[in-house]
């Protein structure tokens, strides 16, 4: 027998913002629905208006371009104060550099070779946005020690991220045009990398394809599959023209737009999905078109606000984090989820008032061919599982937490051109300048003193004699003379532990006695070093970054279903889907399991899969929840509520989740390795979460909680805001 509702139960039934009925006086429609009415009555002004702005947009972004920059600044770390010092003193290394490395089985010094190197430097030294070459024949040690590979360093006006790619590309194709007749070069550094980074490809045509299917499967019907698409292209269309006009006047980072289509294009498909399956289901049950779309809109509709919500919550989150490279990458992908959100609301009624009766007619004709009831196997699968629910909940959290267990071992950093295919110019010098003069050569660091002559002389010598240090440049000193660079370069390559621990050793033992016998200042900085002050930083921000999201996330769920252990479960549920991801990727991309290049995961990509999973998994958990709370409040047990709130929601949060693991892994096969990585996270988060956590746990916890999953303090529930934005 169902428990008897107290006070705190029955304010739930008075706030239900996820009930197909509105909490308004009868007969006054809720804000959704006018909204779905709306759209729906000027169908052919809607798609108008949409049209408009994606055409405005894009032509607005096209005329204006995209002005990307990268902003990687760490304000109080050493090895940004070490580049603030040699930029306000004017050293050489402040700006970034490109090394031609030029290769030779006779000598780089051969009589025959040394003219055309030569010839080519000299032609190189009169690009745009080079200030200088140094020829390998300038300085005995850029030659290695058979004489067959040297290396000649190029100075660039700017930082990588700030030197326009096809300035980059002019000078890598007027440095391989000298090859030939046994002599080969290859060129490095960051803008290098940077110049011939791809675009992503056909990633996204191939998880729109992958998508198509899914829905026509679903739906049986090539129109009613086309309506989430037609939704998810105008959004995130219309959302890429207006980053690409903020890129004017904020610092947007070069690698959000594919961030931001991946993600757009997942969210919404799902978005316009879940409401056009309520659609669908109102349909079968015998509503017109025109009340099906505006029943639609005031359930799932109501479902999907929310849901984004919790998204952009969560997206925003990364702004506590104070990393300038990730704040433009956080806003636009809020800003792109706002859009699908939009869309699904306003151009998706619009599209199902044109397709409408065609669309009933599809519907009525597969339901009358279907063999059983829709969520009949759901049904079934709920009932298995809520007989055993101990059972399904240990083993499945068990495997989740086994299959976690590598991300605590997980280290973070920057991939290198070690990591580049071999196909790039990028690696092929990357191999040969390790090949010639040691694996810690790619890597260098850049030690600044701020001191005089005496304490540059102190620190090479110290430098030299470091175990870890294969060798050390004399003193480079700036325009200041009281300040220098020493120009360490590790035994071990950029991308090994053994490098990230000799910086934490210079700093916390080698330079500090060295400071205080010489009162100098000692700076260790270079890109290696700024990339583990990344990842530091990032470690060390993360438990405020996880507090905030979750905690956020976790009270609008507390304000929408005015339940305590409803969010609770669904923060715990979230965060071990995630750590189950993160997982994966440190065993694909850390240790190499299937072929992988081993190497250190992106800095910021865990941030960045926590504030996006977070909110996905948000979004299936509003959805799933929504409909048992429904099932609830019309007046069934708590198990009952469960097995129709799966059987009504199953087979939708399977496709949705398919159609982004679809989207997703499409990105697995980008030629940049972080897209790869991001891919593979939100593929396997995403799996996870719609097979292990909404189809094992989520029924096992709400059949051991029973009614207690929706109580509430009588204190809280009479302090809480009630949430109505279906009143008038």
């Amino acid at each position: 027998m169902r428990p008897q509702k107290s006070t705190t139960t029955s304010s739930a039934t008075s706030s239900a913002t996820m009930s197909s009925a509105t909490t308004g006086p009868p007969g006054r429609a809720g804000l959704f629905e006018r909204l779905a009415a709306w759209s729906y009555r000027h169908r052919w002004g809607a798609l108008a208006l949409w049209a408009a702005i994606l055409i405005g947009v894009s032509g607005a972004s096209a005329m204006v371009g995209g002005d990307y920059r990268n902003d990687f600044t760490l304000p109080g770390t050493d090895s940004q104060r070490a580049m603030d010092a040699l930029t306000r003193h004017g050293a050489p290394q402040a700006g970034d550099s490109v090394q031609i490395v030029v290769h030779d089985p006779q000598g780089v010094g051969a009589p025959r070779t040394r003219p055309r190197v030569e010839a080519m430097l000299r032609e190189v030294g009169g690009l745009p946005r080079v200030t200088g070459v140094r020829t390998p024949y300038e300085d005995a040690g850029s030659i290695a020690r058979d004489g067959t590979i040297g290396y000649a360093t190029v100075s660039l006006d700017g930082r990588a991220e700030a030197v326009p790619a096809e300035d980059v590309r002019k000078i890598i194709e007027t440095a391989q045009a000298a090859e030939g007749a046994g002599l080969r070069v290859e060129l490095g550094g960051d803008a290098v990398r940077g110049a011939e980074e791809g675009e992503g490809g056909a990633a996204e045509g191939a998880g729109l394809l992958g998508a198509l299917v899914i829905l026509v499967l679903l739906f049986g019907s090539l129109v009613a599959a086309s309506l989430p698409l037609i939704t998810a292209i105008f959004a995130v269309g219309t959302t890429l023209g207006l980053i690409v006009i903020a890129s004017q006047v904020a610092v947007v980072a070069d690698f959000t737009p594919p961030i931001m289509m991946l993600v757009g294009l997942g969210v919404g498909i799902d978005y316009a999905l879940l409401i056009f399956s309520r659609y669908r289901g109102e349909l079968l049950g015998g509503a017109e078109p025109a009340q099906a779309v505006r029943t639609a809109l005031d359930t799932a509709g109501r479902t999907v606000f929310f849901a984004g919500c919790t998204v952009i919550i969560a997206l925003l989150g990364l702004v506590v984090l104070g990393l300038g490279s990730l704040r433009g990458v956080a806003l636009a992908v809020a800003l792109t989820v706002l859009m699908t959100m939009l869309a699904a609301l306003t151009l998706l009624p619009a599209l199902l008032a044109v397709f409408g009766r065609r669309i009933e007619r599809g519907v009525r004709r597969r339901a009358a061919r279907a063999r059983r009831p829709d969520g009949t196997r759901w049904r079934r699968w709920a009932v298995f599982v809520q007989r055993r629910p101990w059972q399904s909940l240990v083993v499945a959290t068990v495997a989740l937490l086994a299959i976690a267990a590598p991300a605590l071992g997980m280290r973070l950093g920057f991939a290198d051109a070690g990591s580049d295919p071999e196909s790039k110019t990028s690696r092929q010098a990357y191999d040969l300048l390790a090949e010639g003069f040691g694996p810690g050569f790619n890597g260098p660091l850049l030690v600044v003193a701020q001191g005089d002559g005496r304490a540059a002389g102190e620190l090479r010598r110290t430098l030299a004699g470091t175990p870890g240090v294969a060798a050390a440049t004399e003193p480079i000193p700036a325009r200041d003379p009281r300040v220098s660079t020493v120009i360490a370069f590790p035994t071990s390559a950029p991308q090994d532990e053994a490098t990230d621990r000799l910086v934490n050793r210079l700093r916390t033992e080698v330079l500090p006695p060295l400071e205080r016998s010489t009162g100098a200042t000692f700076l260790v900085g270079g890109g290696t070093a700024a990339a583990q002050d990344f990842a530091d930083t990032v470690a060390d921000r993360l438990p405020l970054f996880v507090a905030v999201v979750v905690g956020l996330s976790s009270l609008l769920l507390l304000v929408v279903f005015r339940s305590l252990l409803i969010p609770l479960k669904a923060a715990l549920l979230n965060l071990l889907s995630i750590a189950a991801a993160m997982g994966v990727i440190t065993l694909v991309f850390q240790r190499g399991l299937l072929g992988a290049q081993p190497g250190p995961i992106e800095a910021y990509l865990p941030v960045m899969i926590f504030a996006i999973v977070f909110g996905l998994s948000m979004d299936y958990e509003v959805f799933l929840l929504s409909r048992i709370h429904e099932e609830w409040e019309r007046g069934a047990d708590a198990a009952r509520a469960v097995r129709e709130g799966l059987a009504t929601t199953g087979s939708i949060i399977t496709a949705a989740a398919a159609i982004m693991i679809v989207v997703f892994s499409a990105f697995v096969f980008s030629p940049t390795r972080m897209l790869q990585q991001f891919g593979l996270g939100l593929a396997a988060a995403i799996l996870i979460d719609a097979v292990v956590i909404r189809c094992l746990i989520v029924p096992s916890v709400m059949r051991l909680l029973g009614a207690r999953a929706w109580w509430l303090p009588a204190p809280v529930a009479r302090r809480l805001p009630r949430v109505a934005l279906e009143r008038r």
